[in-house]
């Protein structure tokens, strides 16, 4: 690669930054005709309140001459507010490190900013997720001082790339600033912090008017029509606000392609794709360590390190998904990220500030630049002690946790054994190919069908075609739903894409009846290949005389389906009628809202009984639940007194909601598996 190639600023974002541009000065006119007006109004009511008190000297007209003189006081504070208030960065999660601590990783952070041109970072801090960013306390001075920015590294990160990956990672951070037509972000960033500060961040606002207006009653009506004046400025504020908060989340998504740019002339396209690739997986691994110890709490078992345990969660789903992993990373590739996603339909998103990872590595791969050094190095050998490091972080995020016991520390080994049995138990036979992962089985009447063999043999039922043929469904599915959302114009948007034709919306109906059909077609085969797997399954299990066991097992998934539905939706009917309580509400709505809830509940009380009483539900139902519903149903409980919620009550209606929910999704699961099971079982006697 030349290592004099440097990121050409594109067309578009040159466009973009001109959009920008404008939109904020388009801001700043409208602020200035705002100012004018409300000095405007403050010196009428300064002139207005002089005026009157001196027309007639009392006590009544000077309290009108100091509430005009309040109102035009409190209209200037909101016209002004913003520029007191500074945007501080919660560091509590954050530890420094300095140079002397780690010689090694702050070399490597100076060879970066030295290519990419940008000034070292004023200090820089480490964070236990998976996430690396450049931050600064900002105010709205921001915009005309020159200020040194911090950098956050993420252990969870650095436990999760390469060193080069690392590097490409961090060089477009600093990508972000360094060239002098990136600066316009940062202007654009600030107006629409300052639009959004004088729109929603309101409450020492608030607090000021409210204690103003409490003096007297004259104060409290002047008070009163400056809050109306105020509420006439945001209604200006909110249309300006839209126009540039599209340029600028426009612009920022031209930003993020041009600090890949940046960072592609650093290391080369590879390293940063490869790592693009790979956070999501990086990310859902560290929160599954969480979420496990987060369920351990009560037994007092943590953990003294949980990043080889992230490591083990990425390696472990990349190699049940026949990923390569290389030098202890695993590699995802686009193909394996999009192979459930057969969606052809693609709206602009205006608000989003961030392309999507598949559009950045088209970018990435159209500049396709050389590796610079491609350094096998995992990013983690940066510091003096990784694992001291990663003991560190792990003890700072349990270090809130309240424990009933002596902690007990898992090893590793404990934790790998769970999080397998825990991952077996919760997936299906690796002989359906992922088949059935997001796909119920197809119903039909077992009795009624004559066949008693299949056309095609189990790589065909269960082969990659007919797994697309089932994501192809959702996925048109989906669709189809967005798209009668744009016809029905619930979608403000002029024209959308699809199967990479641009269509406009006033033609979604044309494309959905189309589609319609085609989803009825795709949902027909689905059906008859469901049908050959049960016929090949048929066969297997005559040859073995449970032939009545196999269709049992199927005619119990089918009226669990027939069920499902119905029964969900109780506990739907109970959330919504219940949601009242988690909303500020007066006493008479609360007590309205509460007749509703109570008519749902004796229908729902039915429900839990009903499925105390019947077998297939019984082998989900633990000894605590049982309890806890036997408890729900002793008596007609009350959640409101006239006055307050009762706690303790209202904690026993949400575990029995949670728990119904729980039975009735775990047992068809469960069923569903066991069926499963049963039919792989018969392929071991085949």
């Amino acid at each position: 690669m030349d290592q004099n190639y440097k990121a050409i600023v594109s067309t578009t974002f040159k466009k973009m930054t001109t959009k920008a541009i404008l939109s904020v000065l388009f801001f700043l006119l409208v602020y200035i005709l705002l100012i004018l007006c409300g000095i405007g109004i403050t010196a009428l009511a300064v002139l207005g309140g002089i005026w009157i008190i001196a027309a007639k000297p009392m006590f009544i007209t000077i309290m009108i001459g100091a509430g005009l003189l309040c109102m035009g006081l409190l209209v200037l504070v909101f016209l002004f507010k913003f520029i007191f208030v500074k945007h501080k960065v919660d560091r509590s999660h954050l530890i420094e490190i300095t140079r002397e601590e780690e010689p090694k990783l702050f070399a490597f952070i100076d060879e970066i900013v030295g290519k990419v041109q940008t000034d070292f970072p004023k200090k820089v801090y480490l964070s236990s997720d998976v996430n690396a960013c450049v931050f600064y306390d900002s105010t709205f001075w921001s915009m005309f001082l020159p200020i040194k920015k911090n950098l956050q590294i993420g252990v969870g990160l650095v436990n999760s790339v390469s060193e080069i990956e690392l590097k490409a990672i961090l060089a477009h951070e600093f990508g972000h600033f360094s060239q002098k037509s990136m600066k316009v972000g940062s202007y654009v960033y600030s107006v629409n912090q300052v639009i959004h500060n004088m729109l929603y961040d309101n409450d020492s606002y608030n607090s000021i008017a409210q204690s103003w207006g409490s003096v007297n009653g004259y104060f409290a009506f002047f008070t009163m029509l400056a809050v109306k004046i105020v509420i006439g400025i945001q209604w200006v504020l909110q249309q300006v606000y839209n126009v540039v908060n599209i340029s600028y989340r426009a612009l920022s998504r031209q930003m993020e392609f041009h600090a890949d740019a940046v960072a592609a002339s650093v290391t080369g396209s590879r390293p940063l794709i490869t790592s693009l690739l790979r956070l999501d997986l990086a990310d859902h691994s560290f929160n599954t360590v969480l979420d496990y110890y987060g369920k351990k709490i009560p037994d007092s078992i943590a953990t003294e390190n949980l990043y080889p345990q992230q490591s083990f969660v990425m390696n472990f789903i990349a190699t049940n998904s026949n990923l390569q992993v290389e030098n202890d990373l695993p590699q995802l590739t686009s193909d394996f990220l999009n192979r459930f996603n057969k969606s052809k339909l693609v709206i602009e998103n205006k608000w989003e500030t961030h392309p999507s990872t598949e559009d950045r590595i088209k970018e990435l791969e159209r500049l396709n630049l050389d590796v610079t050094n491609d350094s096998k190095s995992l990013a983690i050998e940066l510091f003096q002690d990784g694992l001291a490091l990663q003991n560190k972080f792990t003890n700072k995020l349990f270090s809130s946790v309240t424990y009933s016991d002596a902690v007990v520390f898992h090893k590793n080994e404990e934790f790998f054994s769970e999080y397998k049995n825990d991952f077996f138990a919760n997936s299906f036979n690796e002989i359906y190919n992922k088949y059935y992962d997001n796909k119920n089985l197809e119903v039909f009447d077992v009795d009624s069908l004559t066949t008693v063999s299949s056309n095609k043999n189990l790589e065909e039922l269960f082969s990659n075609s007919a797994v697309d043929l089932v994501y192809s469904s959702i996925s048109l599915e989906n669709d189809l739903n967005t798209l009668k959302e744009i016809a029905a114009g619930n979608f403000k948007i002029k024209s959308f894409s699809y199967d990479g034709y641009k269509m406009s919306s006033k033609n979604a109906q044309e494309l959905i009846t189309q589609l319609e059909l085609d989803l009825k077609r795709i949902k027909e085969e689905v059906l008859e290949n469901d049908k050959q797997i049960y016929f090949y399954f048929l066969s297997l299990a005559k040859n073995q005389n449970k032939e009545e066991e196999l269709k049992k097992q199927y005619r119990d998934i089918f009226l669990l389906d027939k069920n499902y539905d119905e029964k969900i939706e109780y506990y739907i009917k109970m959330m919504n009628a219940s949601e009242f309580i988690y909303r500020t509400c007066t006493v008479d709505v609360i007590e309205k809202n509460m007749r509703e809830l109570k008519n749902e509940e004796e229908k729902f009380k039915n429900e839990i009984e009903k499925i105390l009483e019947d077998d297939i539900y019984k082998k989900v139902i633990t000894v605590e639940m049982r309890a806890d519903f036997n408890k729900y149903l002793s008596e007609d409980w009350k959640y409101f007194n006239g006055n307050q919620y009762l706690e303790e009550v209202l904690k026993l209606l949400s575990e029995s909601l949670n728990n119904y929910q729980i039975v009735i999704s775990r047992t068809f699961f469960q069923t569903k598996k066991e069926l499963l099971e049963y039919k792989a079982q018969l392929l071991k006697y085949e």
